[in-house]
């Protein structure tokens, strides 16, 4: 896990993309979406994938990671 802080254009560009193009909670279900989508197609027969599987579970991670802070679902109790 990184403790490097957002730099200032980073925070800013991100809070204008948020702002100006997609809501938060938008970009929540379309990370979800593309991850059950990406989790599917390795589960299923896709040997092609073998090699980067490992890749795609910290991929898997943080996008998931991403979307619960954009919108918290998995944690609401």
């Amino acid at each position: 896990m990184s403790t490097n802080p957002l730099s200032k254009e980073a925070e800013i560009r991100l809070t204008n993309f948020f702002n100006q193009t997609v809501a938060p909670e938008q970009m929540a279900k379309a990370l979800r979406q593309v991850n059950f989508v990406l989790a599917l197609s390795v589960f299923r027969e896709n040997e092609t994938l073998q090699q980067e599987i490992d890749k795609l579970e910290n991929s898997f991670y943080w996008l998931n990671e991403l979307a619960e802070i954009l919108n918290p679902y998995l944690d609401v109790e």
